[in-house]
């Protein structure tokens, strides 16, 4: 069994990628998952100056140690005009700041969604190539189009999605095993 931390680049309480999030992470049976909020971890916008005068901020460093602690990641980007929202690439920012290779040695299910048909698929691919530079191997990505159409009352009615979503869960089971 191993350790899963499961969080979404989302700042909002009604965040549809938590929503998405949350049922994916209960999906992923034999191994222990931590779910976490980056909101949890209040960050200033990244900037030379405040690294240079104050120094890498605490929840930078909590949060790059829970990380560590794990395994491997479930992560729900999501997606405001076209690229990732400005808090998660905040969030990157510090983090690599940090520690060059935060990701080093974990494996990851990237996945996004959105109301449109792309399904945030800009940030999924960012995210996808930025997630590689610092380390990390993103074994699966999964983009989930029109949200409010194919996900209701906590289930994926679109029985084509639910069998995608399952491949890539089974997928990642496996490659976290080895």
């Amino acid at each position: 069994m191993k350790n899963v931390l499961a969080f979404t680049g989302s700042n909002s309480s009604t965040s549809i990628n938590q929503k998405l999030l949350d049922h994916i992470s209960n999906r992923l049976n034999g191994h222990e998952v931590k779910r976490i909020k980056l909101t949890d971890f209040p960050l200033p916008i990244f900037s030379e100056d405040i690294e240079k005068n104050e120094g890498i901020p605490d929840n930078v460093k909590q949060l790059n140690q829970t990380i560590k602690a794990h395994d491997a990641l479930l992560v729900a980007v999501n997606e405001h005009n076209g690229a990732s929202s400005a808090f998660f690439k905040n969030t990157i920012d510090w983090l690599s700041r940090n520690e060059r290779n935060f990701l080093e040695g974990k494996k990851i299910l990237l996945f996004s969604t959105s109301p449109g048909a792309r399904g945030a698929k800009t940030s999924l691919e960012y995210t996808k190539n930025i997630f590689g530079r610092f380390g990390g191997e993103v074994i699966e990505s999964f983009s989930f189009p029109s949200f409010k159409d194919n996900f209701q009352d906590g289930k994926i009615v679109n029985e084509v999605l639910d069998m995608g979503i399952e491949d890539v869960l089974t997928t990642f089971a496996h490659q976290i095993e080895n």
